[in-house]
């Protein structure tokens, strides 16, 4: 019974921890939006993806050549490690607000190091689930050129989680027109 109720008891606790920090899911994802963009700015420029490896049978070379920009394997690269990351990240309350800031140095922390650890933990998780949620979307509208740097919030946080209020026109158009497409 006492390890009943000792199991309970953490369990709550965990509970309690991971509800207090992803409270705020806008500026969880807000962070998460900004690590993404900083991946985009941070984008080297790219030639096309040669995909003609064979030869036909004058010797010619057959495939496609893709755009880097809006191939899969820029999507790949700009999602993949992206919820690592995050673990650089933790938590800052401060009356009823919450920032999530990169931490450069967990040596230099002030705060409580453990619980700081434990917030990067949250957001990461909290990363991959946002990404497991809007993961088809978002690589269409990063294929699409529809994200761009200064732009990652918006459409991460508001048009496709909506984990913030404000919500886009312009993308909700370009979901009606894929919509009318399909007809």
């Amino acid at each position: 019974m006492r390890r009943l109720i000792g199991m309970l008891i953490i369990t709550m606790m965990l509970a309690v921890s991971y509800s207090n920090a992803i409270d705020d899911k806008c500026a969880a994802c807000t962070a998460v939006a900004g690590e993404l963009q900083n991946g985009l700015s941070n984008e080297r420029p790219r030639n096309h993806l040669d995909m003609r490896h064979r030869l036909d049978s004058k010797g010619q070379r057959q495939g496609k050549l893709i755009d880097y920009r809006v191939s899969e394997l820029r999507v790949v690269e700009l999602l993949d490690g992206l919820c690592e990351k995050m673990q650089d990240y933790t938590l800052k309350i401060d009356q009823n607000t919450h920032k999530w800031f990169k931490v450069d140095n967990w040596d230099n922390l002030t705060s409580n190091k453990q619980e700081a650890k434990a917030y990067s933990k949250d957001i990461s998780s909290y990363c991959g689930r946002l990404l497991e949620e809007t993961e088809d979307e978002l690589s269409e509208l990063i294929k699409k050129g529809s994200v761009k740097v200064g732009g990652v919030s918006k459409v991460l946080c508001q048009d496709l989680s909506k984990h913030c209020r404000q919500t886009s026109v312009s993308h909700e158009a370009e979901l009606d027109d894929e919509d009318n497409d399909e007809l």
